[in-house]
């Protein structure tokens, strides 16, 4: 579905994953975010907002948990290069809503990620990526508190119209223990995508995971899950679509399986060098997540 010598890493948003019971914390950045994108390559030059929404209903007991996550990004992939890899920067500002075990629904904005990243094509449509960042401390209690240090690590390759990426998202957090007493462990997440192009139609299989990593502590109960699920994008033009439907296969400690759906929207908004009328150096209505 789209931008020739794109290929992004879509960086993460920051939320606690809504759940059961308050004495527990899920992952930082959202499992199943980047699901869909080659994030191992890098994006050709220039501005792009990119913007992942998703609803989920998780049944735990005695009432359903709801959560809406809305990850609004920026992503600047500049003109340099820095071991031979594109430099790309990103700033993200997550928006939440849940609804616990039937409660009344709570907003706020979650934790703003700042990342730096580093994007290689090594040939034979191969691409990795290595991004670091940091998710900023946040007021907002309903999501995760804490100021976390962030890195990710993919893997893509994309010939003859694949789409197959594996991304690794890790975070360690500074202070393990927010101002109410609720326990950070640090976490992993897994982004899996397989997905084949036929012209500006995208469709395929994607899959992800997530889990709390060992923290020493007897009492607390490590979280984790694994999802699957069912993709479809459309190239539009200068704007991509991708929506994909997501369902828990297995779980620990989240009182229940979580069904969710989602839906990406990528526009690139031309290189920050362009001048009105500018028709040589204006945004290029090149195709997103195509090869080059």
């Amino acid at each position: 579905m789209p931008v020739s010598g794109w290929k992004v890493a879509l960086v993460g948003a920051a939320v606690a994953c809504a759940a059961h019971g308050a004495a527990r914390a899920g992952s930082a950045a959202q499992p199943g975010q980047t699901v869909g994108l080659p994030a191992g390559f890098p994006l050709a030059e220039g501005l792009y907002l990119i913007d992942t929404s998703s609803f989920g209903v998780r049944d735990t007991r005695p009432r359903d948990s709801e959560l809406n996550v809305n990850l609004p990004s920026i992503i600047w992939a500049t003109p340099w290069r820095v071991l031979d890899a594109r430099l790309q920067f990103t700033v993200l500002q997550p928006v939440t809503a849940t609804a616990p075990n039937g409660a009344r629904y709570q907003s706020g904005f979650g934790q703003t990620l700042l990342a730096a990243q580093l994007a290689w094509d090594l040939g034979q449509h191969v691409g990795v990526s290595y991004l670091l960042g940091a998710y900023l401390p946040s007021d907002t209690k309903v999501v995760i508190r804490n100021p976390v240090l962030h890195q990710r690590f993919a893997a893509t390759y994309n010939g003859d119209g694949w789409n197959l990426t594996a991304h690794f998202l890790y975070g360690i957090f500074f202070d393990t223990t927010s101002p109410t007493g609720t326990y950070y462990p640090d976490f992993l997440n897994l982004d899996l995508t397989a997905t084949k192009k036929f012209g500006k139609l995208e469709v395929g299989a994607v899959a992800f995971g997530s889990t709390d990593l060992p923290t020493g502590r007897a009492s607390y109960q490590r979280q984790g899950q694994f999802a699957v699920g069912a993709l479809v994008g459309y190239n539009f033009g200068p704007v991509n679509l991708q929506a994909y439907v997501t369902r828990d296969v297995a779980e620990r400690n989240y009182g229940g399986f979580d069904t969710r759906g989602w839906l990406r929207a990528i526009v690139p908004l031309g290189k920050l060098d362009d001048q009105p009328g500018d028709k040589t150096d204006g945004p290029q209505p090149e195709p997103l997540l195509a090869k080059r």
